[in-house]
């Protein structure tokens, strides 16, 4: 065999240097891949996380371990991911409201921009519920209750600028009511604090379980449709109330900026592939949360729409920045 030259050897390069990476791609998934969830463990939003890694593992045939990152409203666990190697063995449970809500309240180190988008996965469904010692049955006896008592009724949510905080602030915005928050580190404490009748209200997924259980009163379903696992509790519109809401999905899974499209191609379909089995959708539901499939594109436009909404609601609800 002729040995070969220089011009060869040089053409060839290109190829070698890049076999690592083929070959890498090609034994993709090799090792568990993580999926990091911003929020405390017990929430809807740890729920979703672990029923997505359970069943896209099974698709990918893979082992997908959830990693519960909390803090700053989302922004710890959100940056983790953002600065974490483009590798295809780091997944972010995306909130949205961390591209949409926090940079109109302070400077970060990340945007949506930082990150592959695979889909956007499900819609959040807030339930706004009482405690029963208040004996209120609907929404107008709350808000005229709440008239009658200005500043006296406290609500609770998941932390500052969690959408908990948002629902309570705009509905007090646009009934013309004063009350109360309370911010708890997570939804599952919010809710539990409910329960016990620490505080008066809550608008939160978490509350279902509650509510079903009779242990406390649901008036509202914070969505464009009832909760199905509460068909008789009305939405907020169905109620006489208008409030301004998101519109794109509330959650979303994301790798950092970088990862090879092979494996981005590989996540996104078997993120699609989940999302439309019917037992998946059926257990979203109980997370209180719909499946909602959005292609990467249809997942930035709605996230462009929501932080233009933000910037305009936050200023007239009273909610600053650091």
């Amino acid at each position: 065999m002729r040995p070969l030259d220089r011009r060869s050897l040089l053409a060839l390069l290109p190829l070698l240097l890049g076999a690592p990476a083929v070959l890498a791609q090609d034994s993709w998934p090799s090792r568990p891949i993580r999926m990091v969830v911003p929020f405390p463990p017990g929430g809807s939003s740890d729920i979703l996380g672990r029923l997505l890694a359970d069943q896209m593992g099974k698709v990918l045939g893979a082992s997908i371990v959830v990693e519960t990152k909390p803090g700053g409203t989302t922004q710890v666990g959100t940056e983790l991911v953002a600065n974490a190697a483009p590798d295809g063995y780091t997944m972010l449970l995306g909130a949205s409201t961390a591209f949409t809500l926090l940079p109109n309240l302070r400077k970060l180190n990340f945007s949506l921009d930082s990150f592959e988008v695979l889909g956007g996965v499900a819609d959040y469904m807030a339930i706004m519920a009482v405690k029963k010692q208040l004996g209120i049955q609907d929404m107008k006896q709350f808000v005229a209750h709440a008239k009658k008592n200005p500043g006296k009724l406290s609500f609770d949510s998941a932390g500052e600028a969690s959408a908990g905080h948002i629902y309570g602030a705009t509905l007090a915005q646009g009934t013309g009511i004063e009350v109360l928050h309370v911010p708890f580190r997570g939804s599952a404490d919010a809710a539990n604090a409910l329960v016990a009748g620490e505080i008066d209200f809550i608008i939160d997924g978490a509350i279902t379980p509650m509510a079903k259980a009779d242990r406390v009163v649901p008036l509202a379903t914070f969505y464009r449709k009832r909760h199905p696992g509460l068909p008789n509790v009305p939405t907020l519109s169905e109620a006489g109330f208008d409030i301004a809401m998101s519109k794109g999905a509330g959650w979303s899974v994301l790798v950092p900026k970088g990862t090879p499209a092979p494996i981005v191609t590989r996540l996104s379909e078997a993120l699609r592939k989940v999302l439309a089995q019917t037992e998946v959708q059926e257990a979203l539901v109980r997370a209180n949360s719909l499946a909602a499939w959005q292609t990467p594109q249809e997942y930035r436009a709605g996230v462009e729409a929501d932080r233009r909404m933000y910037s305009e609601l936050l200023p007239a609800i009273r909610i600053k920045g650091n």
